[in-house]
């Protein structure tokens, strides 16, 4: 398959959820907090909340970006940091 028809026709990207990327994202979040369920109690505020909110940050910048007015302005939410 080109990648012309990654953007054309019955396949065209809508939204970001339609991307792959952000889709896997949201599995690996899901993937974090039912493992870090199984951390003990007092990892709670340390090492459970620190890997929840870097999962959660992935989703929520490719988001960010996606509603960002120029390409420009969303590729910046799309690079690794």
């Amino acid at each position: 398959m080109s990648d012309e028809n990654h953007f054309s026709g019955e396949n065209r990207i809508k939204t970001h959820k339609d991307l792959i990327v952000w889709q896997k994202s949201i599995a690996l979040v899901k993937g974090i907090y039912l493992t870090t369920q199984l951390f003990p109690q007092y990892e709670l505020y340390g090492i459970t909340s620190q890997m929840r909110r870097a999962a959660v940050s992935v989703p929520s910048n490719i988001a960010e970006g996606a509603a960002r007015n120029s390409v420009k302005d969303s590729h910046v939410f799309c690079i690794w940091r």
